[in-house]
């Protein structure tokens, strides 16, 4: 996929909003390693790392794109790599995720490879999009079906592959006791955006739901996918002001020293 960070960045104090209640839920203990997993242009990257200036805080990400953008050098324990979350390597004390797991299926699973790479004592903290059953997403995934031919076979990503891997704060709290987590924090909460109408929506979007489809279709037929999406978001969406309320889940556990 191919990210546009000045398109991502359009909305960045609406997407920062979750990540001041994702770091409240990480507590000030000693850390060694920290990865922050999919760190897009490495902002929050580099907060982690000021508020734990003895700890090598790396930021993994697979854009290019992104990466560019990233503030090397902007501390003496930062560092930014190309990679993929599945290629996880090394062992870690912090495990943060910042609306990137949702780019990967089967979280049960990957949860549990997640936890492999935490030390004992530490914190693996995850905030995803859950906004999944929205009509946003749902008129976005029937352009994807009226696209398939063009997109190569692959009809709906939605936020991951498909239907959302992104399960409830319940789930996820049970997997994490599974684990062996301890001291769980797992909840919902609406984060809303106010958008100027089915445009706003679209400007939105083209951050992240739009970009496995977009990346995958030349300008002409990126242009008529636009097109059809933006007929059905007209559709559904006939005010100039539109309030979406963007759900989010956040979930934060320790690894007990005796488990796991």
């Amino acid at each position: 996929m191919t990210w546009n960070p000045a398109t991502y960045d359009q909305f960045k104090v609406a997407r920062s909003a979750p990540v001041a209640d994702l770091h409240a839920l990480i507590p000030d203990q000693p850390y060694e390693q920290i990865v922050d997993l999919g760190c897009g242009a490495g902002d929050h990257t580099l907060t982690l790392a000021r508020r734990f200036p003895g700890a090598q805080v790396t930021g993994l990400d697979s854009s290019p794109e992104m990466l560019a953008r990233a503030p090397h050098g902007a501390a003496p324990n930062l560092t930014f790599v190309q990679g993929d979350i599945a290629g996880l390597q090394g062992h870690f004390d912090l495990i943060h995720a910042n609306a990137s797991l949702q780019w990967l299926p089967d979280h049960p699973a990957l949860l549990a490879r997640l936890w492999n790479h935490l030390r004992g004592g530490g914190v693996l903290a995850v905030q995803v999009p859950a906004n999944h059953d929205h009509p946003s997403h749902r008129l976005l995934g029937e352009t994807a079906d009226e696209f398939a031919a063009e997109l190569g076979g692959y009809s709906r990503f939605g936020t991951a592959h498909g239907a959302s891997p992104v399960l409830t704060p319940a789930a996820y709290a049970e997997m994490l006791d599974a684990l062996g987590g301890q001291h769980i924090t797992a909840l919902s909460k609406v984060y809303p955006v106010v958008l100027d109408g089915a445009e706003g929506l679209i400007d939105w979007t083209r951050g992240t739901a739009l970009v496995p489809y977009l990346s995958r279709l030349d300008g002409a037929a990126g242009e008529r996918f636009l097109a059809a999406y933006r007929a059905r978001l007209k559709a559904a969406f006939t005010g100039e002001r539109l309030y979406y309320a963007f759900t989010r889940v956040l979930f934060a556990a320790h690894k007990g020293s005796q488990r796991g």
